[in-house]
Order: structure tokens, then C-alpha cells, then sequence
């Protein structure tokens, strides 16, 4: 028989103040006879890593910011599967507190935050919903949205919010914009799909649906009949319309 050294015995239960000994000896304690000995591992695993991608590294942060799980780009808020990105938000920069030094609303400075952490979470693939900015700045939904809205109306963009990526909610608006820079300013799509951050899924299915209403619109059909036929939002097949009756002046 080989007997152990006593520095070995001595030092081999230091390996349960670690975090992976620790996780298996939880599972191996509280379910015995439930899982083997590679199982366990395979979950330890799986655990430290989703731990790992939630809590960033502390010097990843500069002081302002907030690590904050987002939807995944790819994944729906309805979806039984959601996947969540971390991602890291600057609540507040030196651009916000040279804004208040200067006494500027504090609408401006919340309206700038909004749109930052928008496009902050978006550039590392995730997806801000309202309720994530209100949860985040404890402030009103509805008030964000209407600041988000404001912005984009005054710089003819639109953000990379939950509503537009996912195409959840009321993104009328969108749409118009989507189809006046095709129609209108002859944009190719996947220039236009960049400009708006669409997938270029859904402005070719947009531009698809503005051709099914100018049809149906050219042959003098009302709009409770497009609606009946094409199953297209009323009030989006009245804005198609004022881009026709606008700006269309032959055959697109």
C-alpha cells in the first residue's frame, strides 16, 4: 500500500476553499446518489462560467458605469428561451456633469444618457427596453420613451431599442422612416436598413408591404379592404399613403 504524504494530507482539503471544489462538494453534499462525479464537474463548470460572463472583472468598470444584463440581440423578449448579454453602461460620464455645471435641462442630460446607454448596450449585442432605462434611471417608462422618441424625430434616426430590433410594440414611425429613405431618397435597402438599425429582413419585408398597399391604393381600393386583404395596421397603411399621395409621382 502507498501511503500519503502528509503535506499532501495536509494540504488536500485546501482545494475546497476554492470555487469549483466548493460547488461540487455543494452537489455532492445536498444530492447524494443524484449525480456522478463527471456530471458534477460538467455543472461546476457551466456555473463558474455563467458566473464569470454576469460579473465582469471590477477593472473593466470605470467609475459612472454599471455592468447590466440585456436582452441578447438575437434572442425576443417573448421568446421562452431568452438569452441575456452583460454589458457595461455609462450612467453618468464628464459629458453629463459638465452638462449640469453648464445648467442645462435635465431633460437634455437624461435624453443624452438614454440614448447612450442604448447604443452602448447594442455595440456589445445586447438590446435595452424601456423598462430596462427606467429600472436604471428610476424614471417614468412612458417619459423615457417619449425623450427617446424626441430624439430620434429631431435627428431623423432611429435607436437600437427593443421595439425596433425585435419589431415589438409601436414602431409605426419607423416604418414611415424605413420606407420615405427607399421611396423617397432612393436608398439602397441595406443602406437604409443600416441607417435605421434594421435587419435587412425586415426592411425588404416594409419596402414589400409599401408596394402591396401602393397596388391596392392605385386600383382605388379603401383602406378598410387593404387592411382586410394584406393584414396590414391601418394606421401604417395610412402613412404609406401620404408618402404616395406626397412624394410618388409615378409607378414605383
Amino acid at each position: 500500500m502507498i501511503r500519503t504524504s502528509s503535506t499532501k494530507r495536509n494540504y488536500q482539503s485546501a482545494h475546497d476553499r476554492l470555487l469549483k471544489p466548493a460547488i461540487i462538494n455543494f452537489f455532492s453534499r445536498e444530492f447524494p446518489g443524484f449525480f456522478g462525479p463527471v456530471v458534477i464537474d460538467n455543472i461546476a463548470s457551466a456555473l463558474i462560467e455563467l458566473f464569470e460572463s454576469l460579473c465582469p472583472p471590477s477593472s473593466y468598470l470605470k467609475p459612472g458605469q454599471i455592468v447590466w444584463n440585456a436582452l441578447d440581440v438575437k434572442t425576443r423578449a417573448s421568446s421562452q428561451n431568452r438569452r441575456y448579454k452583460t454589458v457595461i453602461l455609462s450612467v453618468v460620464t464628464d459629458e453629463d456633469i459638465n452638462m449640469f455645471k453648464g445648467e442645462e435641462s435635465i431633460g437634455d442630460i437624461r435624453k443624452r444618457a438614454i440614448v447612450r446607454m442604448i447604443n452602448e448596450a447594442y455595440q456589445q449585442g445586447g438590446v435595452l427596453s424601456t423598462r430596462d432605462l427606467s429600472l436604471i434611471i428610476h424614471h417614468d417608462a412612458s417619459h423615457i420613451s417619449k425623450q427617446r422618441i424626441k430624439y430620434e424625430q429631431a435627428h431623423e434616426t432611429v435607436l437600437p431599442h427593443t421595439g425596433v430590433i425585435h419589431d415589438m410594440g409601436s414602431t409605426i414611425t419607423h416604418k414611415r422612416q424605413i420606407i420615405y429613405k427607399h421611396i423617397v431618397e432612393k436608398k439602397d435597402p441595406l443602406k437604409v436598413a443600416y441607417e435605421t438599425n434594421h435587419s435587412q429582413r425586415a426592411v425588404d419585408r416594409y419596402i414589400k408591404d409599401f408596394h402591396r398597399v401602393k397596388t391596392l391604393t392605385d386600383e382605388k381600393k379603401d383602406v378598410d379592404y387593404i387592411h382586410l386583404v394584406t393584414n396590414i395596421s391601418k394606421q401604417v397603411i395610412k402613412q404609406y399613403q401620404q408618402i404616395i399621395n406626397k412624394y410618388v409621382k409615378e409607378p414605383v
